[in-house]
């Protein structure tokens, strides 16, 4: 994988985070991502499905993409060490 490509947090919708590169972990760290809040009725995975530099920015994705913000949690990518 390519040094761009670590950096396109685009490239990272669909994964787990636990399944990031170690580079592009390094390359996202601090960026806010929305996962999908797991009940028994949906059995979310736990997949990224908006990134970015803010709240509103993932805010803003879920809702470009017609998926509810209310159906998502959000938290902070760490450094992976």
């Amino acid at each position: 994988m390519s040094a761009a490509t670590a950096k396109d947090p685009r490239h990272a919708i669909g994964r787990s985070p636990d399944a990031l590169t170690l580079e592009e972990r390094l390359a996202m760290a601090g960026k806010y991502v929305a996962l999908e809040v797991y009940t028994p009725e949906n059995l979310a995975l736990r997949r990224i499905e908006a990134i970015g530099d803010s709240l509103e920015a993932c805010v803003r994705m879920l809702r470009d993409r017609g998926l509810d913000p209310r159906d998502f949690e959000f938290t902070r990518l760490a450094r992976p060490y």
